[in-house]
């Protein structure tokens, strides 16, 4: 994408560029919860570890950097109440509270972050993107791993171990999806 492209509309993310109002956002955060929970549903369990590897993670960054801050945050905490209420669709159908409670909080927290970062423009290039959707894991970890921790009774070192570590590989696999996903679609887009 050209420069003169990318810069033709700043501080916009991609939901921005549906006609505003109150319907819309209400239907973005809606479906940014739901999208989550189905991508929940999408769940490989880790042999030796109580978190399984899962498409929310994925849902999740996806639905803040599309959505932008204010959205996606609203869109995880939406899905985090309903969950907590008891919807079933947090990973493999469980809901309510769990020791993989803290990825979800991490969720909200780093779909506001990508979601900023969506709005400086992050989400239009490749490069960037890696970044934005590295920074995003990270939240992610920074929440999800010590609650694990605190949850599970286990170490650090454990936790790491069950809840960080084996999941490497997928987050980067995922990191790649929306690396391509996100600049591709505002190409489309400046068209």
């Amino acid at each position: 994408m050209s420069t003169a492209a990318a810069s033709a509309l700043p501080g916009k993310v991609l939901a921005d560029l549906l006609p505003a109002s109150r319907v819309r956002d209400i239907a973005l955060v809606a479906g940014g919860a739901a999208l989550t929970g189905i991508a929940a549903q999408i769940a490989v369990p880790v042999p030796g570890s109580p978190v399984p590897v899962t498409g929310q993670t994925f849902a999740a960054l996806l639905v803040g950097t599309a959505l932008g801050a204010g959205r996606g945050f609203l869109s995880l905490a939406l899905y985090a109440l309903v969950g907590l209420a008891g919807v079933p669709w947090f990973a493999e159908g469980s809901h309510g509270l769990s020791p993989t409670f803290g990825y979800i909080v991490g969720m909200m927290l780093a779909a506001a972050l990508v979601g900023a970062l969506a709005r400086r423009g992050a989400d239009r290039s490749v490069v960037r993107m890696a970044g934005t959707m590295l920074l995003g894991s990270a939240v992610i970890y920074a929440i999800g791993v010590p609650y694990l921790s605190a949850a599970t009774l286990l170490s650090p070192t454990e936790a790491i171990a069950a809840g960080f570590t084996p999941f490497l590989i997928g987050d980067a696999v995922k990191a790649a999806l929306a690396m391509g996903l996100l600049p591709a679609a505002w190409k489309l887009v400046n068209r």
